[in-house]
């Protein structure tokens, strides 16, 4: 016979909801996936678009460490042999012209917030139709 085993029974339970709570106070649903602004101006990026999905950051410390610590801002790719420059600003956001449209959409759905803006300067978001300001 377990002694006290209302009380072991009743902690589990409280134990079970709290760990789960997540789950089922948003009933299985994560919320509307991020659509961020597509690029109309390039046929092409520096990886593959699920690579890049999986792994930009990555790549994006990679670059900042080579342009800072060695001074290297050129970029192979090997599929096409194309250079590229090491540059958020330069190369990213080239293409990708709108922080709040492209970046902003998934950080924000994913609660995350990169420092990437803390030494680059945000790109200048073009100004919306009837805006005076």
């Amino acid at each position: 016979m377990i002694y006290n085993s209302g009380k072991i029974y009743t902690g589990l339970i409280i134990f079970v909801l709290f760990i789960t709570f997540p789950i089922w106070y948003n009933h299985l649903d994560a919320g509307t996936l991020p659509d961020p602004q597509k690029v109309e101006n390039a046929k092409e990026c520096v990886a593959p678009v699920a690579e890049m999905k999986a792994t930009h950051m990555q790549l994006l410390n990679q670059w900042r460490d080579d342009v800072l610590r060695d001074g290297d801002r050129a970029f192979n790719v090997e599929a096409d042999g194309k250079m590229y420059q090491k540059s958020l600003q330069k190369t990213c956001m080239k293409c990708h012209t709108s922080k709040k449209k492209f970046c902003d959409t998934c950080h924000e759905y994913a609660s995350v917030t990169p420092y990437c803006w803390d030494c680059h300067v945000a790109p200048v978001e073009p100004a919306a139709k009837g805006d005076m300001n």
